[in-house]
């Protein structure tokens, strides 16, 4: 019998059967699809592929601000969707060589959960009164051609993941129409006009590669702003640097209906003076996604869910003993990082390590340009909690890379406690937003204050300049 099978090859699954291994745990992997789950096949890698792609392009476009004179650039989606694939291809090359390595098996097919039964009279002797999470548990894995494998371990670890959610909206499924999964892999000639439903991370990260390759990008988003679960001065901020580059942005705009024209795809929208319509060549409904959770429970076997995602505890464990689920599928924060987090912290609960119950501190990363990154509180959710906090903000003009680099103008804001100046949470908009962000997660999960902060020589010229800035009060 196996310590853990895991369900689920991406982020989440790959990484807690790395650690597994280091704990000295046995184990299996099952995937239905290819290793490295929606992030490095449908979400997180191709979409920063056609995004660096997107930049360089643009960068391309507007080197003549630095002297430097060149051909009017063109692109060919065919070839950009090869360098997507061949980057896609040599990630999973990787993740198999470190499974190989690890010694995990990888079982292609789709997995379904079988309990084991304990026979009546074995139930009724003292030995066997036992954890349920000591019980075995059996995963049966269908493979493409039909063939069925029985695995049987002490733990089960989901990570299945999670698919678009596209909204009952009457058109939805006309031609044209397409989810961010049915986008990343479009080869056709760069799009004339988007409509994209939805302002949230996807919906703007779609929206930038759009604008760069020459498209005209409108955006209707139902909530009151963009990427309405972050700091509001950030949602601001991109609203008009979206605009400023030619996107038409309605926010508390709720989509009525889709029609075929022969103009394109009408799409019929409320807002608050009344109905309106626009017209575009290609529609993306980037509404969000859902936990997929599709035969992987018996009739009447599933743990407790909630709205089709899985209800977990803070080791991420289920309402079945010793079936975790971990990442995208618990609904809890769908990031690939989050997910890795979860599956690490399951796999150190099963291995019998201590375990802080404190939630893990997850940066939040949006790759639109410029770069928008989030970790900890922001002022106002500090305010709610009834922490007396202070915020300060520095704007990246004044910052030598940032100028001669030729970057938007962005800013750093810095939340930290009024009296102590522990520092509780970091906002960023600016160049490499993404990367800095880590400094300030360190920071926050080690209590440190803006003076320690602030005391760490960073390198001249560089963007994280800033955050030397942003500590100092």
């Amino acid at each position: 019998m196996l310590d853990l099978i895991i369900i689920g090859a991406g982020p989440g699954g790959y990484e807690a059967a790395f650690e597994a291994a280091r704990q000295g745990l046995s184990a299996a992997l099952v995937e239905k699809d290819a290793l490295g789950g929606t992030c490095l096949n449908r979400g997180c890698i191709p979409t920063k592929t056609l995004i660096h792609a997107a930049d360089v392009y643009r960068e391309i476009q507007g080197c003549g601000r630095f002297g430097i004179v060149s051909g009017r650039p063109s692109v060919d989606m065919k070839m950009l969707q090869e360098h997507r694939k061949m980057t896609v291809e040599s990630l999973q090359r990787g993740i198999a060589a470190r499974l190989k390595a690890a010694k995990v098996p990888v079982y292609q097919g789709t997995g379904m959960i079988r309990m084991l039964r304990t026979d009546e009279s074995d139930e009724k002797k003292p030995e066997s009164k036992k954890r349920e999470s000591e019980k075995g548990k059996q995963v049966c894995v269908t493979a493409p051609d039909g063939l069925e494998t029985v695995l049987e371990a002490k733990n089960i670890l989901i990570a299945t993941g999670s698919v678009p959610s596209v909204p009952p909206i009457p058109g939805s499924d006309l031609p044209g129409v397409m989810t961010s999964d049915d986008l990343l892999f479009y080869e056709g000639e760069p799009l004339e006009s988007l409509l994209i439903i939805g302002g949230g991370v996807i919906g703007v990260e779609f929206a930038g590669i759009g604008q760069s390759f020459g498209t005209k990008v409108t955006i209707l988003e139902a909530l009151p702003s963009l990427i309405a679960n972050l700091d509001r001065e950030l949602g601001q901020s991109l609203k008009m640097s979206l605009k400023k580059k030619g996107a038409d942005i309605h926010t508390g705009a709720k989509v009525s209906a889709l029609a075929q024209t022969p103009e394109g795809i009408c799409c019929t929208y409320t807002e608050k003076d009344g109905e309106h319509s626009c017209t575009a060549q290609a529609v993306l409904v980037a509404t969000g996604r859902r936990a997929y959770t599709g035969g992987l429970f018996p009739e009447g076997g599933a743990p407790q869910m909630e709205r089709g995602r899985i209800l977990v505890n803070d080791w991420y464990e289920t309402s079945i003993p010793g079936i975790y689920a971990v990442g995208d599928v618990n609904g809890q924060i769908q990031l690939a990082h989050a997910a890795t987090a979860q599956g690490l912290r399951a796999v150190r609960h099963i291995a019998g390590l201590a375990v802080d119950s404190e939630p893990d501190l997850i940066p939040s990363c949006i790759y639109s340009s410029p770069e928008i990154a989030s970790v900890g509180l922001t002022a106002e959710e500090a305010k709610a909690r009834g922490i007396t906090a202070k915020s300060h903000k520095i704007l990246s003009s004044a910052n030598g890379k940032s100028v001669l680099t030729l970057q938007e103008r962005g800013f750093i804001k810095v939340v930290y406690e009024a009296d102590t100046h522990v520092i509780l949470g970091a906002q960023l908009l600016c160049a490499r937003a993404t990367d800095m962000v880590s400094e300030f997660a360190v920071a926050i999960r080690e209590k440190l204050t803006l003076e320690q902060m602030s005391a760490v020589v960073r390198p001249h010229p560089s963007f994280s300049e800033m955050i030397t800035e942003a500590v100092r009060i």
